[in-house]
């Protein structure tokens, strides 16, 4: 049964859900980059969180990805992993996931949300080639931002190595690397847009 439910109400937080399969390396480092960005730039705006599709449930982020969070300016702190469930995903205003495939789980697990979720490099993708009304606030640039982007979508194709990002779990450090290096950028840009007057 699909728990779909109109966008948040002006006034409240825009919820963003990032969804990994493990929950203690990409999806956390989404979830906190993206919290602590859209904090600076909106303060209490935007209430991100994550969950995993085969989720190590109760684990803390990984000690490498926690390292990394830590660095660029967030924070692994007081987190465990949680399973991917209709209930989570019941309220989300935009769902972002880590790969196709977590995209597909989703689905399968709610077909009415399918306006409302994307690979997170996917959406960073569309979103700044997107017309928005710059003197809206922050969430509602983001609520219209939905709406646009699902028409554009098409538009914006691109290779499941463009739309994916590594996992890094118990692999060299290097793919740690790459799990940031193509996180970052989806990031940054994500967290530019909300930075508009």
């Amino acid at each position: 049964m699909p728990f779909d439910k109109p966008a948040a109400a002006p006034g409240e937080p825009f919820r963003i859900l990032t969804v990994c399969t493990g929950n203690i390396c990409r999806s956390p480092m989404a979830e906190r980059l993206l919290q602590a960005g859209l904090d600076e730039q909106a303060p209490g705006q935007f209430l991100v969180e994550s969950a995993g599709t085969g989720a190590l449930v109760g684990n803390p982020v990984d000690p490498r990805v926690a390292g990394m969070i830590r660095v660029l300016g967030g924070s692994a702190d007081n987190f465990a992993a949680r399973q991917l469930t209709p209930q989570i995903l019941r309220g989300q205003d935009l769902i972002l996931t880590l790969t196709r495939e977590h995209r597909s789980k989703v689905m399968e697990l709610d077909p009415s949300m399918l306006r409302r979720t994307y690979t997170l490099r996917e959406f960073a993708r569309i979103y700044e080639h997107l017309e928005l009304d710059e003197s809206l606030e922050a969430p509602d640039r983001w609520r219209t931002a939905i709406t646009k982007a699902f028409r554009a979508r098409s538009a914006h194709t691109a290779t499941a190595d463009e739309d994916n990002v590594v996992d890094p779990y118990r692999r060299p450090d290097g793919v740690y690397q790459q799990m940031q290096n193509e996180i970052g950028p989806a990031i940054r840009t994500l967290i530019a847009s909300s930075a508009r007057p």
